[in-house]
């Protein structure tokens, strides 16, 4: 799985004490939904990923919280 970042979701996953395993685990099996335009969004534990599929790449834009 080929995961790549914003800047923004690195400085939240720093913040936020995410790790990129717990970011590539909620994208695997963290409850989905859409979101407009093509956007995905995965709950899992007790943090948030947002991302777009991009071929066979996944481009995180936002990690956070759940509250």
């Amino acid at each position: 799985m080929k995961i790549k970042y914003s800047r923004q979701s690195r400085e939240q996953m720093v913040e936020r004490g995410i790790s990129e395993n717990e970011v590539r685990e909620g994208i695997e099996r963290g409850a989905k939904s859409f979101q407009n335009p093509n956007k995905i969004v995965s709950d899992y534990r007790y943090y948030r990923i947002v991302y777009k599929k991009i071929k066979d790449m996944y481009f995180i834009i936002t990690v956070m919280i759940k509250w």
